[in-house]
């Protein structure tokens, strides 16, 4: 009897291929309060306008007018009468006390498009936060509502996963969604963490291992023991941390907001005086009134506010598209200020997982590499060590046969022994399972140490009491890795610091491989953290990347901290700044590039906004500026920095910070 090991099976790949999509939500444009206000606003003006420029009566087109303002109108009033209670001048509300000033001298109607233009602002506005809220929502809209429990009894029960409990058992079919953070008890299917992980390729699992909330299962049924409350599980815990972005903000918005009202004070003292000025001086009451309704609208700074958030939102939610959940506005703008970087090693520069690098038969054992691994494959295939599954999966890479194992020991520490095809096989630590390490075996102790010397840990096998051969395993150096660190140097300036708790000689051996040449190895926890405080203490803005949770002090010490999502811990995801949730490493010097990206397109704004704030300022009061073209500029230029800070929610945006990442 044989097992055919294979890296997934065709219907896993036919059932996973679709459903492990990220969903998407868009919010329905009529689902916004200020849209319908601003649709309904313009549908009146529009109305009215016609049978006005016709010579109808008055009292046709100035009820529709007059509705025009109530519903464009009323609620910027009434939230900004709110704010002035509490002492807050509200810029919604110059502008509603602007059209209704413009309709006592008589322009009605010039009131009336100040209000419609100020409205559909406030309607793209809120469907641009909308949508850049759907943009990060769809890569976590992941976790089904409910999930099948299993009772005590044997008896399955639908339940929301909300009512799930730590302990509880729940049934995961093929093809439906995981319900909760848990692991698996029986059963053995393959499952897509794509949405979770970005691992290309459904990951087996068996009973012991782990599985997350929102993964798709593939063609086998599962029995889960559920190890986290939906509030704590993984897709739970990236909610809060987007949550949190949503709720900060950049230093930059703080102290234009805190200009802001300064500002406007000082706005309505000038506008007073653009009234009472030439008025004193002669000029008729309704012109000198329209000028300073204008001075006051082109002067506002509408444009200024909305210069920062944009740009730094859509941001983060294009990071999120691409799996890096970066918490908060304040965080997105740090990142572009990073200029040294410090790497842990396992789990951030390598996969973290151990992984068989080499097979090296001996000449006189009369077998070749796959036969050799074959053998040890098939003995520790019953095995759940770590090092047992790197040879199991390397003969799965393999596509190999293996026969079916019996009388399987294992012995802790030791290695473990099995009788496969009538032949008795050991596999363990060398100088464990030799009987005599100093006789004529001890040459197979020199190969062993030529691989440990390598950075591996080198594994025995031994059939029917004679050495057929040894393998090196090794925790492997992730694929982008090098690409990676050469994009921080040449992003940052100063090649990246390895900081790991690993041995120098494994360490170095990595590095080497990276591209890394300052290696610190075998710190503890309060050793990186002290490493990061000594670069921030001599004037370096440090990114510290890593996982565990000895990487924690480090991660918080840091003027950014980076956590690996894959496999970090619990403790490096809450303190981390960003997570790559997707354990891709190449996102993070493009997520670094997309932050400076951020940052330029912050201060165009800014220019923008002071450009036509002064060039409207100076031709309202040395020349004859419009109302309505006046409306039209400030308007105008408030949607324009708005939509310039869109354009990092296009996906060309990602693809261009991947290049100045690897450029």
């Amino acid at each position: 009897m044989t097992a055919t090991l294979t890296p997934r099976s065709a219907a896993a790949s036919a059932v996973s291929a679709s459903p492990a999509a990220v969903p998407r939500r868009r919010t329905r444009l009529l689902a916004l309060p200020e849209v319908r206000r601003s649709v309904a606003a313009t549908a009146l003006f529009l109305a009215a306008l016609p049978l006005q420029l016709a010579g109808a009566p008055a009292w046709t087109w100035g009820a529709l007018y007059a509705l025009a303002y109530a519903t464009g109108g009323w609620e910027p009033a009434r939230e900004g009468l709110k704010a002035l209670k509490e002492r807050t001048l509200d810029v919604d509300l110059l502008m509603v006390v602007a059209a209704l000033g413009a309709a006592s001298i008589g322009q009605v109607m010039d009131g009336a498009l100040l209000i419609v233009i100020f409205a559909t602002s406030g309607a793209l506005e809120a469907l641009a936060t909308a949508r850049t809220a759907d943009s990060v929502r769809g890569l976590l809209d992941l976790a089904p509502a409910t999930a099948t429990r299993i009772t005590p009894d044997g008896v399955e029960q639908a339940v929301a996963v909300e009512e799930l409990a730590v302990g509880d058992i729940v049934l995961v079919r093929p093809g439906e969604r995981v319900g909760a953070d848990g692991r698996v008890l029986d059963g053995s299917s393959e499952v897509d963490q794509a949405s979770i992980t970005g691992e290309p390729l459904p990951a087996v699992k068996d009973p012991g291992d782990e599985v997350f909330a929102g993964t798709h299962n593939g063609t086998g049924a599962l029995r889960v023991r559920v190890e986290r409350d939906a509030s704590d599980s993984v897709i739970a815990r990236i909610v809060r941390m987007v949550e949190e972005a949503s709720g900060t903000k950049a230093p930059t918005q703080l102290f234009i907001e805190k200009v802001e009202q300064r500002y406007s004070l000082g706005m309505v003292a000038a506008t007073l005086a653009v009234f009472g000025v030439p008025l004193a001086f002669g000029e008729a009451f309704s012109e000198a009134l329209l000028r300073a309704m204008t001075f006051m609208i082109v002067a506002s700074p509408c444009a200024v506010v909305l210069a920062t958030m944009p740009p730094l939102l859509s941001a983060i939610a294009n990071a999120g598209r691409h799996g890096v959940l970066v918490k908060s506005a304040v965080v997105m703008e740090r990142l572009g200020q990073v200029d040294a970087v410090a790497l842990d090693k396992t789990g951030t520069l390598t996969e973290g997982t151990p992984r068989l690098i080499d097979i090296r038969p001996l000449p006189a054992s009369g077998v070749d590499a796959d036969g050799l691994l074959t053998l040890a494959a098939a003995a520790e295939h019953p095995s759940e060590h770590p090092l047992a599954r790197a040879v199991v999966d390397a003969a799965r890479e393999r596509h190999l046969d293996l026969p079916t194992a019996r009388d399987f020991a294992s012995a802790p520490g030791v290695g473990v022994r099995a009788v496969v095809d009538g032949r008795t096989v050991e596999v363990g630590a060398p100088v464990r399972v030799l009987d005599d390490p100093d006789g004529p075996e001890g040459a197979v102790l020199e190969l062993a140490g030529e691989l440990e010397e390598s950075g591996r840990t080198a594994v025995l096998v031994v059939v029917d009491g004679t050495p057929a051969g040894v393998l090196g395993i090794a925790d492997r150096l992730r694929p982008d890795a090098a690409a990676t660190v050469a994009a921080l140097t040449a992003l940052t300036g100063t090649a990246p610091l390895l900081l790991t708790g690993d041995n120098p000689r494994a360490a170095a051996r990595l590095a080497a491989e990276a591209g890394i040449e300052d290696v610190r190895a075998g710190l503890l926890p309060q050793d990186k953290m002290s490493a990061v405080k000594e670069w921030e203490g001599a004037g370096r803005k440090v990114m510290v990347v890593g996982d565990g949770v000895n990487d924690a002090p480090a991660l918080a010490a840091a003027h950014i901290g980076v956590a690996m999502g894959g496999a970090g811990s619990d403790l490096a995801l809450e303190t981390a700044d960003a997570v790559i949730v997707r354990d891709e490493l190449a996102a993070v010097p493009t997520t670094v590039a997309l932050s400076r990206r951020a940052r330029r397109l912050v201060a165009q704004n800014l220019v923008i906004a002071g450009v036509f704030i002064t060039g409207l300022v100076l031709w309202d009061l040395f020349g004859t500026l419009p109302l309505p073209l006046g409306v039209a500029g400030h308007e105008g230029s408030t949607v324009l920095v708005g939509l310039n800070g869109l354009r990092l929610l296009r996906e060309t945006a990602w693809r261009r910070a991947a290049s100045d990442g690897t450029g």
